[in-house]
């Protein structure tokens, strides 16, 4: 009987497909067995631990030392006395009296004089002084503002009343106006002095001196319940007319 082959039935055409992933298999498996590596578990410490060693631990006593105190200093040793015989004479101190005896001169002490003390010569401002001086006219006054203002329309009216208004066209002055500025003291016992002024021409200078030296007595100016010099400053003005 003859056999029939299948022609489909080719049995070497994946043979190279089978050798492929046979040598792939080997040699996987070869590098495998190559690089096994085995320990010996004797020669591996890992080590255990103990607790019941450190609890069991012993803990040494210390003992305080007690310093003792240092001892007590020696007593002082006793002061020697020194014995002196009856037949040694011993020399004594003795201190003089520094009393005076009736005997003896007595020194006058001469009576020193007093001394009168110098009342210094105070000035105070007239912005801020207590008490201003009091011009004649304005006693009636109750503050110092009303004191200040009454004393200036005083002065004002007593210098217009009394300057030479004629004498600034005499000396051939330019026309205008011309100032004046004075200054004087009221002193202690309310009298004016130490009058000055500042003019364009010496002859102003001289009568305004002048005028301002006629002012009246004033009550002086006070302060801390004294009086004291006050010094005061105000100025003219002179209008010249061509």
């Amino acid at each position: 009987m003859e056999l029939k082959k299948n022609p489909k039935a080719n049995v070497g055409r994946n043979s190279t497909l089978y050798f492929l992933v046979g040598l792939v298999l080997m040699l996987f498996l070869t590098n495998y067995a190559i690089n096994y590596k085995t320990y010996d578990k004797s020669a591996i410490d890992i080590g255990q631990l103990n607790l019941d060693e450190e609890l069991d631990e012993e803990v040494p006593i210390t003992e305080q030392i007690q310093t003792p105190p240092p001892p007590p200093p020696p007593p002082a040793a006793p002061e020697v006395i020194e014995v002196v015989e009856d037949e040694e004479e011993v020399e004594e101190t003795v201190i003089e009296s520094t009393e005076t005896s009736q005997e003896e001169e007595i020194v006058e002490v001469e009576e020193v004089e007093e001394i009168e003390e110098v009342e210094e010569d105070i000035e105070v401002p007239f912005a801020i002084i207590e008490n201003v001086p009091v011009f004649p006219g304005c006693e009636s006054k109750k503050n110092n503002n009303e004191r200040k203002k009454c004393m200036s329309e005083k002065i004002s009216k007593f210098v217009n009343k009394k300057f030479n208004s004629e004498l600034a066209q005499d000396l051939g002055l330019r026309s205008g106006k011309h100032r004046i500025s004075i200054q004087f003291k009221v002193d202690k016992s309310g009298n004016v002095v130490g009058v000055a002024a500042r003019a364009p021409h010496p002859r102003l200078e001289k009568e305004a001196v002048r005028v301002v030296s006629q002012l009246p007595k004033m009550k002086p100016g006070m302060q801390r319940g004294k009086p004291v010099t006050v010094p005061y400053g105000f100025p003219i003005s002179l209008q010249v007319q061509d």
